[in-house]
C-alpha cells in the first residue's frame, strides 16, 4: 500500500511538473509560416480535387492567402488580405475565422480559350463593382472549403482534424482560445486542460506508473517549450 501511495504521489507530481504555470495562466504557442502552410496542404489542399495550392504569407496583424484552382481549363491563382478574428481549437471545435479586408487579385491564368478569359475578366468585375461583392469567399465555399457568414469566411477544419484520433486526443488537453498573427509566425494562446491531464493518468495501468522516468529539474516539457 504504501509503495501504490508512493507511485499516486510522484504521478500526480509529474503532472503538475508538465502543467506548472498552464493550469489557469494562458500562454503563448509560435508556430511558423511553414507549419502553418503544411497544415493547410495536408489538411486542406490534399482533400479537396480542384483546389492545387492554398498558402498565406503571414504579416503583422494581416494575412495574404493565395488560392490556385485548376476548374475546367481555367488554372487561376487568386490573392486575398485578410484579418484573423478568431481561432478555437479544442475537441470538440475547430474554427478560423478571417475578415476580408481587400478584394480578390488575380496573380496568375491560364485559360482554355479566349471566351473563358473574357468571361473570367467579365465575371470578375461584375461581383466587385457592380454587386460590391467579392467572388473569393463564394468559390471557395462552392468548393466546401469555407463557410460565408455576415462577410466573414469561417474555416471549419473539424471534417478533417476530427478523423485523426491523436490530434483530438491532443486538444483534449491543450486548449487554443484564440491567435495573433506577427511576422511570419502565427502565436495561439492556450492553456492546458488539467482534467484531462488527469484522465489520461488514471486511463493508465498502475503498474506502469512507476515506469515512466523522472522529469530533470533541466528538462523541458514539449508543453513547456515556446
Amino acid at each position: 500500500m504504501q509503495t501504490l501511495l508512493s507511485n499516486i504521489s510522484k504521478r500526480i507530481r509529474q503532472v503538475y511538473q508538465r502543467a506548472e504555470g498552464f493550469i489557469e495562466d494562458e500562454r503563448e504557442f509560435p508556430l511558423s509560416q511553414v507549419f502553418l502552410n503544411a497544415t493547410f496542404q495536408r489538411f486542406v489542399t490534399d482533400n479537396v480535387s480542384m483546389l492545387k495550392d492554398l498558402h498565406a504569407d503571414l504579416h503583422e496583424d494581416w494575412l495574404r492567402l493565395y488560392a490556385t484552382l485548376d476548374v475546367k481549363g481555367l488554372y487561376i491563382t487568386l490573392s486575398v488580405d485578410l484579418k484573423l478574428v478568431q481561432m478555437e481549437l479544442n475537441k470538440d471545435v475547430q474554427l478560423i475565422v478571417f475578415e476580408q479586408i481587400s478584394d480578390t487579385q488575380v496573380i496568375e491564368a491560364k485559360f482554355k480559350n479566349i471566351f473563358q478569359k473574357l468571361a473570367v475578366k467579365f465575371a470578375l468585375f461584375f461581383y466587385q463593382k457592380v454587386l460590391n461583392k467579392d467572388p473569393l469567399g463564394m468559390i471557395l465555399e462552392k468548393l466546401n472549403v469555407i463557410k460565408v457568414k455576415d462577410d466573414l469566411l469561417y474555416l471549419d477544419l473539424n471534417r478533417w482534424l476530427g478523423k485523426n484520433r491523436s490530434i483530438i486526443d491532443t486538444l483534449a488537453r491543450v486548449h487554443v482560445n484564440h491567435a495573433v498573427l506577427r511576422e511570419a509566425e502565427l502565436v495561439v494562446m492556450g492553456n492546458v486542460n488539467l482534467t484531462a491531464l488527469f484522465k489520461k493518468m488514471s486511463e493508465q495501468p498502475v503498474e506502469d506508473w512507476s515506469a515512466e522516468e523522472e522529469l530533470e529539474e533541466t528538462q523541458v516539457s514539449p508543453i513547456k517549450q515556446k
